[in-house]
This record gives C-alpha cells, sequence and structure tokens, in this order.
C-alpha cells in the first residue's frame, strides 16, 4: 500500500522545524529515521497531513556525559548507541542490538522511537526504567517531561502537538542492568520486554535496591513495585530471582493477541525477569 497524501517539509534547524509545527496544526508530523512512521503510513494507520522532515538538522545527534548524567540526541541512531563506549551505561549499548535489523539501527533514532511510544521499544523500556527526562521543545520553549508521566497509552505521549523531542537525558549510571526480549524471530518486536537495575551493596553481597520494568504488558511501559520490593534487601541470586520473577508475573495483567494470550506473557515474564536480573549482576 502507499500513504495517503500528504505535505512535505523539510527543516534546517530546530527553530524552524517547532516553528512548521506550530503553523500546520495538529495533524502534522515530525519525521526523524521514519523506521515506525513510514510503514505505519504505508499501511493507512497514520495519516498526516503534512510531514516535517528534522533528518538533516544539525546539532541533534550526540551521546554526551554531564556529570552523572548521560544526555542524548534526539537524532542519534541506534547503532551510534550500539558502537559507542558508554562507562557506567552499557545497558545501552547492550539494548540497542536488540533492535530490528542492522538497516533499522543505522536509521532509526532515539527521539522517533521514544515518539513513536510502542509499548514494547527498548528505549521506552528502558526510559522507564532509569527515570529518563525527555526533552521536549516547541516554539513556546523546552520542557523536561520525566518518563513516567511521557508515555499515557498505546502510541500515545504527553507532547503536545507543536512540541518535538529534542533530547533525553538519564540521570544517573546503572552499572548493573540489563534488558532481554522475546520475539518469535529475530528482529520482530518483542512480545514481552523486561529491564531491571540493581543497586549492589559493597561486596555485592545484597541489593540496596532495584528496578523491574516491562514492554509488551500494557499500553505503556511498566513498572513492577511488587518484584522490587522482594529485590530490595535480598542477596543477589537464584532465590531472589525467581520469587521476583514470580511477582512481577503475578502482578500484571496483560492483554492476549495473536502472538499469545495472557498466560503466555505471564510465563515469558517469568523467565525473562529472572534472566535479565541474572546477567545485570553479572
Amino acid at each position: 500500500m502507499k500513504p495517503a497524501s500528504y505535505a512535505y517539509h523539510r527543516a534546517s534547524e530546530v527553530h524552524g522545524a517547532v516553528e512548521l509545527l506550530a503553523e500546520l496544526g495538529e495533524d502534522a508530523k515530525i519525521l526523524a529515521g521514519g523506521q515506525s512512521l513510514v510503514p505505519m503510513m504505508n499501511f493507512r494507520l497514520a495519516r498526516p497531513t503534512a510531514l516535517v522532515d528534522v533528518g538533516r538538522v544539525d546539532g541533534l545527534s550526540y551521546l554526551r556525559r554531564s556529570g552523572t548524567e548521560l544526555r542524548v540526541g534526539a537524532l542519534t541512531t541506534h547503532h551510534a548507541v550500539e558502537t559507542a563506549a558508554l562507562d557506567g551505561f552499557g545497558v545501552l549499548p547492550r539494548t540497542a542490538r536488540w533492535i530490528g535489523h542492522y538497516p533499522i539501527r543505522a536509521r532509526g533514532t532515539v527521539g522517533g522511537s521514544l515518539a513513536h511510544a510502542d509499548a514494547t521499544a527498548e528505549w521506552c523500556v528502558l526510559a522507564v526504567l532509569l527515570d529518563a527526562v525527555i526533552v521536549a521543545e516547541s516554539v513556546r520553549g523546552r520542557r523536561e517531561i520525566a518518563a513516567a508521566d511521557f508515555f499515557l497509552g498505546t502510541f500515545t505521549t504527553a507532547l503536545e502537538p507543536d512540541e518535538m523531542v529534542v533530547e533525553v537525558v538519564f540521570p544517573r549510571p546503572a552499572p548493573h542492568a540489563a534488558l532481554t526480549e522475546f520475539a518469535q524471530r529475530k528482529g520482530d518486536f518483542a512480545i514481552v520486554a523486561a529491564a531491571v537495575s540493581v543497586d549492589l551493596s559493597p561486596g555485592g553481597r545484597r541489593c540496596d535496591g532495584a528496578r523491574v520494568a516491562l514492554g509488551g504488558v500494557d499500553a505503556t511501559p511498566v513498572r513492577v513495585d511488587a518484584a522490587e520490593r522482594i529485590l530490595t534487601g535480598a542477596e543477589p541470586g537464584p532465590e531472589a530471582f525467581t520469587a521476583a520473577a514470580e511477582a512481577a508475573a503475578q502482578a500484571i495483567d496483560p492483554g492476549g493477541d495473536i502472538h499469545g494470550g495472557p498466560e503466555y506473557r505471564r510465563r515469558l515474564t517469568r523467565t525473562l525477569v529472572a534472566r535479565a536480573l541474572a546477567e545485570a549482576v553479572s
């Protein structure tokens, strides 16, 4: 299929892009790497009246350390993250390898994935796990949106129609973090994704804190408090990991689709949470 007709605009800098968004109205969409939006347009699941192409905007492709923070420009490609050396944030390059196939990683962008807000998208799950902050810009200026408040529903975010994502900020290192997922074929969208981050005591004999996030079990990525409470204060190992994985599986109420029903997703959650925890502490 082919997309419905639309007007095409190319922006050369952020200010021009957000001015176009303000002028064109709520049916205009940002085009970055196009790896999510274009297929949806081809199937007529999305019908924007206008596209604002930001692919050639300078200054939005970067990975920068600022104190404890890692700042990632919205136009940074998945492959750029995959090949970066990010001390303390190694979970990001490892996670990028799960995304699609090489051509997708070479074109798709971090900001585009967040704005698309697929509940199984790796960057969306990691953003929720690591308390990331999404920076959006419009003609009114910039604002920061916590990841916990950014994802509102299926393909729905807190972005206003005239805003574009310009940066995502990961506030602190996560040296003991991992994401794993299951898809029916390599490169397919995940059926369930599980991401964890564990704060280990000196010597690594106790979990001083933990975060567990899941994708594919609700309309948005979710944190699982029940699993986090079991891990906090526990000795890291198979017993605690199995208990936390079981708590995560029992805490969710997933729907079903052609890829599997609720119980199948709970079984995947049990397996993936335990697997991610073992990888994170190793």
